[in-house]
């Protein structure tokens, strides 16, 4: 193992970026010109156009590596070739950086392939993505237990993580464990929702606990070990930033509470950045989202519903709409109790969007799709035209 892997694996270092970084290397070299030796750097937080990142001193001893911090900005080349936001680096990605003579400051020449991305679509538009973590081992998705609990939204979530390729945990903050033996209807509530939780979590695990009382946080053990990356994703005021905390020791990050009145939370991490904590784990804190839109993401839908991909394949047709269709293996699931109708619309919503996504990139779906919806138009307005005489 080289001194970079060895010395970087506190920064989340795999040793699949080894065979990237040396043909990255090789190609800026040759192309770019750059003046001194290229580095690999982690960005640890993004601002307007400016990137903090860790990377090891170049003259670190094997036996002691020497992590340091640095401000970096694109290079003119990077900006001029790059033509999509997802290609710009996210926080998470492994670049190749130039630092200066006194390494206070450094240019980044190139991203390195990601072995994950959590990405969506950005907010406000229908199609630009947005990385919101990249090359993270686990997405903590925290919820609580207040009206932020959420399935529908939870499940959108999940699938965005599956196609991450990273493993999606999901946290039920605010459990507290009932103060009093006659709390008993706080402890039906817990119940209930680990239930409904457990009944969408299909190959995840789900786990209770309260950032603020600092109870259950030992559950999370498992998943943060040193070197890896774990990024904490959801809405605002579910206590992503308490749990930072929490888990820090220390009060790293600002905290707000809950509105009183609808129990939506307020804003208080206005950008991404990567901490380290205690036990050597890297935690990636996220402003909260209230928009979630899909990013083109097949396998995620699929293995966040593999419970209703399993009933399609039994459907009686294969083009079944899932809705009236005699022989529909999901509406007998919904009268039997197993599947509930707002899983099964929140599935087809998904699908939906999912099949719009891919027509826009697919040129020749999309004239598929075009043609197809022209046909169905004439036919229409034949049918109306008839039927008025």
């Amino acid at each position: 193992m080289s001194i970079f892997s060895l010395g970087l694996k506190s920064l989340g270092w795999h040793p699949l970026f080894d065979a990237y970084f040396n043909e990255m290397v090789h190609t800026v070299s040759t192309f770019q010109n750059a003046s001194q030796k290229l580095l690999p750097a982690r960005v640890l937080a993004a601002f307007q156009g400016i990137y903090r990142v860790g990377f090891l001193a170049p003259d670190s001893p094997r036996d002691n590596p020497l992590l340091m911090e640095s401000l970096a900005e694109l290079t003119g080349r990077f900006r001029h070739h790059t033509h999509h936001s997802q290609d710009y680096p996210a926080v998470g990605d492994w670049v190749l950086l130039e630092p200066n003579e006194t390494r206070t400051h450094a240019r980044i020449h190139g991203v390195l392939p990601r072995r994950s991305a959590f990405t969506r679509t950005k907010a406000g538009t229908r199609h630009g993505a947005q990385v919101v973590a990249a090359n993270v081992d686990t997405l903590f998705i925290v919820t609580s237990l207040n009206q932020d609990l959420n399935l529908r939204r939870l499940e959108r979530y999940l699938t965005l993580a599956w196609e991450s390729q990273a493993e999606p945990v999901i946290l039920l903050n605010k459990a507290e464990t009932p103060s009093c033996s006659h709390d008993g209807e706080r402890a039906e509530r817990l119940k209930e929702a680990l239930v409904a939780l457990e009944s969408i979590a299909l190959g995840c695990s789900v786990v209770p606990l309260s950032a603020l009382y600092q109870q259950g946080l030992e559950q999370l053990t498992p998943w943060l070990q040193t070197g890896k990356t774990v990024a904490l994703i959801g809405s605002s005021g579910v206590g992503k930033s308490t749990l930072l905390n929490a888990l820090m020791g220390e009060e790293t990050m600002d905290t707000g509470g809950i509105r009183e009145d609808d129990g939506k939370g307020k804003h208080t991490t206005t950008h991404r950045e990567i901490f380290r904590l205690p036990q050597g784990a890297l935690l990636m804190d996220t402003p909260g989202m209230r928009e979630l839109r899909l990013h083109y993401s097949e396998e995620g839908l699929s293995q966040s519903f593999q419970d209703i991909e399993e009933l399609i394949k039994q459907c009686r047709f294969r083009n079944c709409s899932h809705t009236t269709d005699a022989g529909c293996e999901l509406q007998a699931a919904i009268e039997e109790g197993s599947l509930s109708e707002g899983r099964l619309a929140s599935y087809l919503k998904q699908h939906k969007e999912n099949a719009w996504l891919a027509r826009r990139a697919d040129p020749v779906l999309q004239a598929n799709s075009k043609q197809r919806w022209k046909k169905i138009t004439q036919s229409y307005k034949k049918t109306h035209k008839d039927k008025k005489g």
